[in-house]
Order: structure tokens, then C-alpha cells, then sequence
């Protein structure tokens, strides 16, 4: 396992500003520190996009959590708002893809995700980590967005440490206590685990580690001009990382035709219906389930 020390952790929340239960515990955190005290760690909280949670609304006029390829971030030609706290954001956390720093970033979604953790790399000292929690935690699941080599745009790539925190099912704009407390939980054991780390300990892990590879996004049905022709079925809606086998229904049409998955092998979907993801042109993302064998030094 790898014995790297983290010395600086950085909770973000409010990344998108109707997601509130990031935003609050980032709140909670900054009136009373105390709450994140570990001997051998500091801890800093920060609000990503502090005028869309002032509104109540993902974003002002780009989605922050899209904004962060490397390119993008060194043009100054960029001027919209989340553009420009994207290289706030940057200047404080960068440069992208600095390993000193462990970053958190917190989000909540409207699809049946319950606690996942998003990994944007392979690095082993995150597996290391996402083995611990859903060792300690067999409700959590462990989702790695890579796509071969192509450049992640998340808040959570400015790092190579850390990862995001997906909670849900909860509708935008509202505070759930059950999943406040859950992301509260994830969040201190997390910080347990680096301690220990600190300390030299070597936490009890797995032998391998169960995750969702990400594999491709799915849109809805449309017609030529854009416009939605189809819902997802309502045996799939709810059934986020549940199997999906060639020939199990996946749309409905606005005329009651079921559409099936034309794929040749099973996949698991993940962020089935995410109201955030309509104006992306995604109905869900299709994952593999892998089990892998975690490295050991």
C-alpha cells in the first residue's frame, strides 16, 4: 500500500450551487473547524462557485465542473463566469494534477446513486482509499470516470488525490438530514483513513476492490431537431448500478412503444434520468462492474 503522506485536505462544496448539502457542510465545517481537527492533517473548505449558491442554481453561465481542462484554463481569453472561477479555483489548488494536495469535491444528484465515489484516475492511493470506505461502508460504490486518454474537466481532476462524492436520490435545491449525515459520515472517515496513513498505520483493506468503469453515455431517443421522443422505461427508472442485459427495456416513447438495449453484453447503468444531465444530452451513463486486484508495495 502506498505510504504517501497528505499533509493538506481540500473539501469543496457548492461546486454546483443548487447541490446544498455540499455547500452546508462546507458551512458547517467553517463555523466550527474543530469538527475536521486530526493531529496530522489540515484542513481547508471552500465554496467552488459561491454566486450560483447565492442563487440556487447550478451555475451561472457554464457548468463549473466542466471547466477545468488544462487548455481552458490557461486561456485568458475565457470570460464567462465559471470560466473565471475555474482559474481562481486553480490558482489555489493547481496546477492541475498536483499530487501534494487531497481534494474532496461534494455533490449530490437526483438519480438513485446513493453514496458513490467518483475517481477521475487509477492512482493506487485512491483505490487504497475507496477500498477502505466501502470496506467499512458496503453501501458505498466506487465509479471511475476514465476515458482512455482523453483530459478530465472535473474539479476533482485539479488533484491526483482525492475524488468526488456523489450522493442521491435528492431533488435539487433542498437539504435530505439522511443523506447531510451520510456524506458527513464518508467525509470523517475519509479523514480517519489519512490520518492513519500519516501515522504509518496500515488500515485493513480488501484484497480486490469492486468499481464501475465507465464506458459511455446514453442519450434519450430525439428527433432530428432535438426534441425528446422517448422517457426512460420505467422498469429501468430507479436502477442505478442494477444489471442491464441485451434486450431489457430502456426508453418508453411518448406513444407507449418500449425500446430495448441493443447491446451485446450486460452493463450497469448509473445516473439513470439525472435532471441535470437533460441539457447535456445524457439519459444515463453505461458502466462496466470490474473486480481488481489492489496493488500492495
Amino acid at each position: 500500500m502506498s505510504n504517501k503522506h497528505i499533509r493538506q485536505v481540500v473539501i469543496v462544496g457548492g461546486t454546483h450551487g443548487n447541490e446544498r448539502i455540499g455547500l452546508y457542510l462546507v458551512k458547517k465545517f467553517n463555523q466550527d473547524p474543530s469538527l475536521l481537527v486530526r493531529p496530522n492533517l489540515s484542513t481547508t473548505c471552500l465554496i467552488g462557485n459561491p454566486q450560483a449558491c447565492n442563487e440556487n442554481r447550478r451555475y451561472i453561465e457554464t457548468d463549473l465542473n466542466r471547466c477545468f481542462i488544462k487548455a481552458d484554463l490557461e486561456n485568458n481569453l475565457l470570460g464567462r463566469h465559471e470560466e473565471k472561477q475555474a482559474k481562481v479555483l486553480h490558482q489555489q489548488l493547481g496546477p492541475k494534477g498536483n499530487s501534494e494536495n487531497f481534494l474532496l469535491d461534494l455533490h449530490s444528484t437526483t438519480a438513485n446513486m446513493g453514496m458513490t465515489l467518483i475517481l477521475v484516475n487509477g492512482h493506487p492511493f485512491n483505490l487504497h482509499l475507496a477500498a477502505y470506505l466501502t470496506h467499512h461502508n458496503p453501501h458505498v460504490r466506487i465509479y471511475r470516470w476514465t476515458q482512455g486518454d482523453q483530459e478530465n474537466a472535473f474539479v476533482s481532476s485539479l488533484c491526483q488525490l482525492g475524488f468526488a462524492i456523489e450522493v442521491g436520490p435528492i431533488p435539487q435545491g433542498i437539504l435530505l438530514a439522511s443523506l447531510f449525515k451520510e456524506t458527513e459520515t464518508l467525509i470523517h472517515q475519509t479523514l480517519d483513513y489519512l490520518e492513519q496513513i500519516n501515522r504509518d498505520s496500515s488500515p485493513l483493506l480488501p484484497k480486490t476492490l469492486t468499481l464501475f468503469q465507465h464506458l459511455e453515455v446514453v442519450d434519450f431517443p430525439k428527433t432530428p431537431g432535438g426534441e425528446l421522443t422517448a422517457m426512460v422505461h420505467p422498469q429501468l427508472q430507479g436502477r442505478d448500478y442494477q444489471p442491464l442485459n441485451p434486450g431489457d427495456p430502456m426508453f418508453l416513447t411518448l406513444d407507449d412503444q418500449t425500446l430495448f438495449y441493443k447491446g451485446c453484453s450486460t452493463v450497469w447503468p448509473i445516473f439513470i434520468n439525472e435532471a441535470a444531465y437533460y441539457e447535456k444530452g445524457v439519459a444515463m451513463c453505461l458502466t462496466q462492474k470490474q473486480d481488481i486486484p489492489l496493488q500492495r508495495d
